[in-house]
């Protein structure tokens, strides 16, 4: 005997048209950047003892800040920030800095270029610039206090010998760096160990751009030191920079000061950083300047990056940022 199977009609719920899937939200490069940072922070943070951040109130090392407050979230950040302050370091920033660690609730520490100057463990340049003279301070830091990883805003696009830096980069026992001697990444491995006395470098921001940063800062509303857009300034021409006069720096006979509308791209030593001609005065107008300059910052604006052909890469060899 033959037998049908029971045939099973469609419901009235199956007649009904489903809507169409929803497509998950874009995932763009600032996203992507963003995740890999955190991922850098919370692995040294889990791998290390006494990790320390650098942080001087300059964009970079607020990014870096911003994005460590997420990794950690919601926690408070659990290490300490240090800032090696040359003694000429911009009012604004010294005030955006001391605001910003007191808003956070971390603990703040200064190594001071001025008290070496002070006790004769360092001389002034002839130059006046100081910002090569924070190496000594640094290290002296890192030792005394025996931070194990250090956090750097370095970006690859700042400058050549900062291209070569891997995303850990260990540093010997007299704090150096030995750019042909380093460790692979491969596969986004970051390898953290080191021996006593030896520290690494951490650079959560080496594969951003500054463009990428101009547009987190953008994304995420991060406040910024009003030195960062275009305001009416007393400036001199020297050397292709515009200083700004003052105690470090004294027009000479033949420089003439004058009132423009400029910007910083970098907020470094107050006797060394230029300023810039513009009129960026939000964000979104710094975007599309940085967006059209084919100049980096530190090569732009940095007269200590252009004391020799290989200032960065010498002055790394020794144990600066």
């Amino acid at each position: 005997m033959t037998t049908t199977a029971q045939r099973t009609w469609p419901t009235e719920a199956q007649h009904t048209p489903q809507p169409a899937p929803v497509a998950p939200p874009a995932h763009d490069l600032l996203d992507t950047l963003e995740s890999e940072s955190i991922h850098i922070i919370r692995e040294v943070v889990a791998e290390l003892e006494r990790p320390v951040l650098l942080f001087s109130g300059g964009k970079d090392s607020v990014v870096m800040l911003h994005l460590a407050a997420k990794a950690m979230w919601p926690a408070r950040i659990p290490f300490p920030v240090l800032h090696v302050d040359t003694g000429h370091n911009f009012p604004e920033v010294l005030a955006y800095r001391d605001a910003t660690v007191e808003r956070l609730g971390i603990e703040l520490r200064v190594a001071s270029v001025q008290d070496y100057l002070d006790d004769g463990r360092l001389k002034e340049r002839a130059d006046g610039t100081r910002n090569p003279l924070q190496t000594m301070p640094l290290l002296d830091a890192i030792e005394e206090h025996r931070f194990d990883g250090v956090f750097g805003g370095g970006r690859r696009d700042e400058d050549k010998a900062r291209a070569k830096e891997r995303v850990v980069s260990l540093r010997d026992s007299f704090g150096q760096w030995d750019p042909k001697n380093q460790r692979p990444e491969l596969w986004r491995l970051y390898n953290t160990r080191h021996r006593p006395g030896e520290h690494v470098r951490v650079f959560p921001l080496s594969n951003w751009t500054e463009l990428d940063v101009w547009r987190y800062i953008a994304r995420e509303g991060i406040e910024l030191p009003g030195l960062y857009y275009a305001h009416e300034r007393e400036v001199f021409e020297r050397d292709g920079m515009l200083l700004t006069p003052g105690p470090w720096t004294t027009p000479r006979a033949n420089e003439q000061v004058s009132t423009r509308m400029v910007r910083y791209r970098t907020v470094g030593d107050m006797s060394c950083t230029g300023a810039v001609e513009s009129v960026a005065v939000d964000v979104e107008d710094v975007i599309a300047e940085v967006a059209a300059t084919t100049i980096t910052e530190r090569g732009a604006t940095r007269a200590d990056d252009r004391l020799s052909e290989a200032a960065m890469e010498d002055r790394k060899k020794e144990g600066y940022f």
